[in-house]
């Protein structure tokens, strides 16, 4: 894996992938920035969340539960002083399906996520305290 990461002006950077896809990220106006991009901290969180999402999704997928949302709303509290690492880190997963999605599967699949399969949430887990949870909603 690879990615290239370029100034752009002021605290803007241009990061591009490896897979040829390309992300802004920026400072707030206070710290130079013009607020035109994600936080790279920010980055970190999406990151998690996209890795734990997908795995999510999978497992539910291969376990043929008719799942038609999946959202990680992600709440994280930083150290105070510098540097200002991620002390804790909680995924709060909102799965929507059709009736049949079993709550024991949506249980399975978060849990294989957070302790074997997510790098980026067992990654940040060696540095921040990490915690999952989920609620289920079957659409009428």
């Amino acid at each position: 894996m690879r990615t290239t990461v370029k100034w752009v002006d002021g605290v803007m950077f241009l990061g591009e992938t490896g897979s040829g896809h390309a992300v802004v990220m920026d400072g707030p106006p206070e710290g130079g920035g013009k607020n035109l991009g994600v936080r790279p901290m920010e980055m970190l969180l999406l990151g998690m969340g996209g890795c734990t999402s997908y795995d999510v999704v999978s497992i539910l997928k291969k376990a043929r539960q008719p799942i038609v949302h999946c959202e990680a709303q992600i709440e994280a509290e930083r150290a105070e002083t510098v540097p200002k690492v991620f002390t804790k880190i909680h995924v709060h997963f909102v799965v929507t399906g059709r009736e049949g999605l079993k709550d024991s599967q949506v249980e399975r699949a978060v849990k294989l996520s957070s302790e074997k399969y997510c790098s980026a949430s067992i990654m940040l887990g060696k540095a921040a305290e990490v915690t999952h949870d989920y609620e289920v909603i079957i659409e009428p």
